[in-house]
């Protein structure tokens, strides 16, 4: 159940790519046409002029109104000319420069509407599309301190329920805003409870499932991410109207919606709390299920020197964020989980973002983006029990920085080659971005496990944030994005072998219990 709802944040995650689709444009002229002349070719019409556009040139559209005014039509501007005697392409008599006051015309052939051409987000509000992405990965960044701290407070199953009905709801505010602002809004909010969901719903499967299942169910909640990606590439392939588009998405959270009631809250949440006779009713549950004797967590907390079920809950203390700052090691720790998961963001996002500019197919491009997570979280799962956590990550941030500056001595237009080894960058920042979640879950005692998580998560939201304005530098310098992520990529790689190994050991409950870890480990 949880993993079919990472379907929806994978969703939601990515579905501005071909939701913000910029289409080719220009300045509408100011009245009806009655002629159009297009690169010495007269008599088409304005709607089928796009296929003979050029990419990268400014191209000029030549229209004669039937008011005898022609006049030249650009992406950003229009021009009137006072000779009005004949309709040629060639003019070098004097012409009138006015703003683009009536709107613009777009190319439809790809996308009936999309959010650019329904506010008109191009030439000088150009800035406002681009802004959708970095907004949304703010509302990210927020939501995973919010709720990473409220699900420590409140219990696990509460921000659960809240978040998934948040995100049906804003899902669908999404496609009814009726200005800009409203839609930043309403993704903004969105972005929130989505955030909130993906980082308590790691810490709710890591604390539910055995330490010998543990690894394959927290890496492929990610997996069903990655079908929410394919889901994106599908969805806009078949569907070109944004706000249609917007809803069909937001209704794959709905069977969630309706079953997350059967969710229980976890035994460790409950005991850290103090709560033994719920953690036991929960303990017998779990038993019950798969037909096994339970256990008397009495007998259990007797023997950790913890007060036995069924007496009176002592004061809880809460922690903040200060407690992963707990010491000196500690704190090292801390960040370079905090590097790992920026890292690990950053890549993800501008490998994704970035391959519907690699040239052929953007809906294929970014379909394969999706599906090339699969094998690297099998590869995660496979490896992690045999060789580690540690290892395994270090492996998949080098090989990520070495994908890069290959990719970065491939000609441009090798497109198959490109994409390859494309490919093969996501396949190992998507197993970096995997494994974190569950080795840092690993790293923290119960006391902040959530809080370690949800900190890591907002850090790495500052990386999905820059992501965007990444793929943007390319426009300077073609390879700043590869060049960025390789670069953070290999100094993270090399600072992961500084921290301890979790394979095989039980969940810290207390910090006591985290330093004995470490200490055996050394």
């Amino acid at each position: 159940m949880c993993a079919f709802q990472n379907i929806s944040c994978g969703i939601h995650y990515l579905a501005s790519v071909f939701l913000s689709v910029s289409p080719q444009h220009a300045c509408r002229p100011p009245g009806n046409v009655s002629q159009v002349l297009f690169q010495d070719i007269s008599g088409v019409r304005l709607e089928d002029i796009w296929t003979r556009f050029s990419v990268g040139r400014e191209d000029r559209i030549i229209v004669q109104l039937q008011n005898g005014e022609i006049w030249e039509l650009t992406s950003c501007h229009r021009f009137r000319r006072d000779d009005k005697s004949s309709l040629n392409h060639d003019y070098n008599g004097h012409k009138s420069s006015f703003p683009c006051l009536d709107g613009y015309i777009y190319d439809k052939s790809k996308w009936r509407s999309t959010v650019v051409t329904e506010w008109d987000l191009v030439c000088n509000r150009e800035w406002f599309g681009r802004l959708i992405q970095p907004v949304f990965m703010l509302g990210v960044l927020l939501g995973a301190a919010v709720f990473g701290y409220l699900s420590d407070r409140t219990g696990r199953r509460v921000i659960l329920w809240t978040t998934s009905i948040g995100v049906f709801l804003c899902g669908i505010g999404v496609a009814f805003t009726f200005d800009y602002y409203s839609f930043m809004i309403a993704r903004f909010l969105l972005a929130m409870v989505g955030s909130g969901y993906l980082v308590v719903v790691f810490v709710y499967v890591t604390e539910f499932v055995g330490m010998k299942s543990r690894t394959w169910a927290s890496i492929h909640l990610h997996s069903f991410f990655a079908f929410g990606t394919m889901v994106v590439a599908l969805t806009g392939y078949f569907v070109r109207t944004w706000w249609i588009y917007q809803i069909i998405l937001s209704m794959v959270t709905v069977p969630f919606v309706l079953c997350c009631w059967m969710l229980p809250e976890t035994p460790f949440w409950l005991l850290s709390e103090g709560r033994y006779e719920e953690a036991q009713k929960v303990i017998d549950r779990m038993a019950k299920w798969n037909r096994t004797r339970s256990f008397k967590l009495s007998e259990l907390l007797s023997l950790a020197g913890s007060g036995p079920a069924g007496t009176k809950a002592s004061p809880v203390e809460k922690h903040s964020l200060s407690d992963l700052f707990y010491d000196c090691s500690i704190g090292t720790r801390t960040l370079i989980v905090w590097l790992i998961w920026f890292t690990g963001c950053f890549g993800f996002y501008s490998f994704s973002l970035n391959s519907v500019n690699l040239g052929g197919n953007e809906y294929l491009n970014f379909f394969l983006m999706g599906i090339v997570e699969i094998p690297a979280y099998i590869f995660v799962c496979v490896g992690m029990d045999r060789l580690g956590r540690r290892c395994i990550l270090g492996f998949s941030l080098l090989s990520s920085a070495v994908t890069n500056g290959v990719i970065m001595v491939i000609p441009q237009d090798y497109h198959v080659c490109l994409m390859v080894a494309t490919m093969a960058g996501k396949f190992s920042i998507g197993a970096a971005f995997g494994l974190i979640y569950l080795y840092t879950a690993e790293l923290y005692p119960t006391i902040v496990r959530s809080l370690a998580v949800g900190s890591g998560s907002m850090v790495s939201r500052v990386g999905s944030i820059m992501a965007p304005f990444c793929v943007y530098l390319s426009s300077i310098w073609i390879f700043m994005p590869q060049l960025l992520v390789g670069t953070f990529a290999f100094m993270s790689g090399i600072l992961t072998f500084m921290l301890p190994e979790t394979l095989r050991k039980p969940l810290a409950t207390t910090w006591k219990e985290t330093e004995k870890q470490s200490s055996s480990d050394k």
